[in-house]
């Protein structure tokens, strides 16, 4: 079989896409979208987003040391992408048209608020900023985890399978199709059939 060899490439894919809440020192929300944004440590729970120095994200998360991550869904897929082609040095996000709402909640650990239309909403402390060229990445330790109840199973337990999560690759959003599997599965053993 043929393969062909390119320059390097960002061809990680696909990504989660996420809504990345901050706030200036007024007291003034932001929200962008994120699609750098990754799980990269379990205990201390930790995330990462990674963003250029010119977004205006940037420089509020730089200030206060805190931001929000809040997944985002097949609903909210118009709101998520006007929110990161526009800059909130420009309008208020949160003060967007009738289709493209986004509603402020207050967090319970940072102050940066979450977002009520999203099923889960990580609260983060910026617990270091790497310098990595175009983008610096954020690592968050996450200090407070809010989940709309209406994700919640009859024992309490997250379904994400009802938010109807989005993904990005290449300029593209994606819904997530069926689960194939779970952890463990290739190794897990068949259950025997009783015959009587």
């Amino acid at each position: 079989m043929a393969r062909q060899y390119w320059k390097p490439s960002n061809l990680l894919n696909p990504l989660p896409v996420v809504l990345v809440t901050s706030l200036d020192s007024k007291g003034n929300a932001n929200v962008m979208t994120a699609a750098w944004a990754g799980t990269i440590c379990s205990d201390p729970v930790m995330i990462s987003v990674s963003i250029r120095k010119e977004r205006y994200s940037h420089s509020l998360i730089k200030e206060s040391g805190e931001f929000v991550v809040c997944l985002t869904t097949r609903k909210l897929a118009k709101v998520t992408d006007y929110v990161g082609v526009k800059s909130g040095r420009d309008i208020d996000k949160f003060q967007l048209e009738k289709d493209l709402k986004l509603t402020k909640i207050p967090s319970q650990v940072v102050k940066a608020p979450s977002i009520q239309e999203s099923p889960v909403c990580l609260e983060c402390k910026v617990k270091q900023i790497l310098e990595l060229g175009s983008h610096d990445m954020f690592i968050g330790e996450v200090v407070g985890t809010n989940i709309d109840d209406q994700y919640l199973d009859e024992n309490n337990h997250l379904d994400l399978k009802k938010a109807d999560l989005i993904t990005y690759s290449h300029g593209q959003y994606y819904t997530l199709d069926k689960v194939i599997g779970k952890f463990g599965f290739s190794v897990q053993k068949k259950k025997r059939s009783k015959h009587k």
